[in-house]
């Protein structure tokens, strides 16, 4: 049973902590589950994550910044997720390319027809079966995450405008395709978010939900 699983969702959605209780839930159910994460999960892709989230970098362009993360996407698909997907895994990535429409279209501005085609370049046109989106005000979401000050890293730096217009374009993201998306509040209690997510997976690859 292969299936694509992205998380999305801006800084301190509760996205990590989530997508990690969901692989526990999944493991007990199913013998191929792979975790992997953008940008990273390959070696390559892990040193141009290193080069994209050092807070000393104020200086990277929004172009340089797409080019940097289609270059680890173009990495991590074709070494990692399309041939596990072809092995009938179920992989589970947290983020995949709404995040480069979603922070360096929306966010930065740079016009989307343009990403949508470095993307679909660098993906080969594979898209995820479901899209996990975590939504949550920029205003809490900053200031949970400035909780861990030791995870804070150059995105995540940038003014509450930035991370305003971020959230905007992944609610018009999910205007788009909403097929493929599943939201969910991320403002509730831990447990009560993963019970949701975990109902909408469960219901993807027909098992019970708990």
């Amino acid at each position: 049973m292969n299936q694509f699983i992205t998380f999305e969702g801006i800084e301190g959605s509760g996205k990590t902590t989530q997508l990690k209780m969901l692989l526990t839930w999944l493991r007990t159910r199913f013998d191929r589950v792979l975790h992997t994460r953008e940008p990273g999960g390959t070696a390559i892709g892990d040193e141009i994550r290193a080069i994209l989230l050092d807070p000393a970098h104020t200086e990277m362009a929004p172009e340089a910044e797409i080019l940097l993360f289609s270059a680890a996407r173009a990495q991590i698909v074709r070494q990692v997720i399309r041939p596990h997907l072809e092995q009938g895994w179920i992989v589970v990535c947290d983020r995949f390319y709404d995040s480069t429409l979603a922070y360096q279209g929306y966010g930065h501005g740079l016009p989307l027809d343009a990403l949508r085609q470095i993307t679909h370049f660098a993906t080969g046109g594979l898209k995820p079966d479901l899209t996990i989106y975590l939504d949550i005000e920029p205003e809490f979401g900053l200031r949970r995450k400035a909780k861990t000050p030791e995870e804070w890293n150059r995105m995540e730096a940038k003014e509450l405008a930035f991370h305003r217009r971020v959230r905007a374009g992944y609610l018009a993201l999910v205007e788009e395709e909403p097929e493929r998306w599943y939201v969910v509040d991320a403002r509730q209690p831990v447990q009560v978010v993963q019970e949701a997510i975990r109902a909408r997976v469960a219901a993807l690859l027909r098992v019970a939900p708990s």
